[in-house]
């Protein structure tokens, strides 16, 4: 008689910058979304200053999470890709993905930017971007700490256990 064996647990890496806090509360429910999903699935949440290519090549798949900064995504961010990109090109193809916007305005600028470097190392998005509008227009409430609704967490939480269930059961 054959032994059953388990598959692989694989890891969701959330990789994300915050400057007033929502960002970081996005991520954070997304993280406890995937920890609570089932299937085992690893999750690493990694501030974009620590992450880097080891990180990206030892995940299976990825939420990258990011304020809309000067209508783009942060520098931290950014950086964290300039210093991945070519470290690992070509050897995270096909891995899924998706991403979180913590926006001011309308956020689509920065998850095009996103979206146009995971085209770049062929990964496949999974979801829309997940874009929370906080409206914020005058410097005071731009730069005031940010308080993401429950609703919006709650949409967070589902993105992160979509993407650990999904990668649990090899949907992708």
């Amino acid at each position: 008689m054959q032994a059953l064996t388990t598959g692989v647990s694989k890891t969701l890496l959330i990789v994300y910058h915050s400057h007033t806090d929502g960002t970081r509360q996005m991520a954070g429910a997304a993280r406890a979304g995937a920890c609570a999903a089932e299937g085992g699935t690893a999750v690493r949440l990694v501030h974009a200053q620590h992450a880097g290519p080891r990180d990206v090549m030892a995940a299976d798949g990825y939420l990258f999470a990011t304020p809309e900064c000067l209508a783009a995504m942060s520098g931290l961010l950014k950086d964290f890709f300039d210093r991945s990109y070519y470290d690992v090109i070509g050897q995270v193809n096909g891995r899924p993905y998706a991403s979180l916007i913590c926006a001011g305005t309308d956020g689509s600028n920065a998850a095009r930017q996103i979206a146009r470097i995971a085209t770049g190392w062929r990964l496949r998005p999974v979801a829309e971007p997940l874009i929370v509008c906080t409206r914020a227009q005058s410097t005071e409430e731009i730069m005031r700490t940010k308080h993401i609704g429950a609703d919006d967490l709650t949409r967070c939480r589902e993105l992160g256990a979509a993407l650990a269930t999904g990668l649990a059961m090899g949907v992708f």
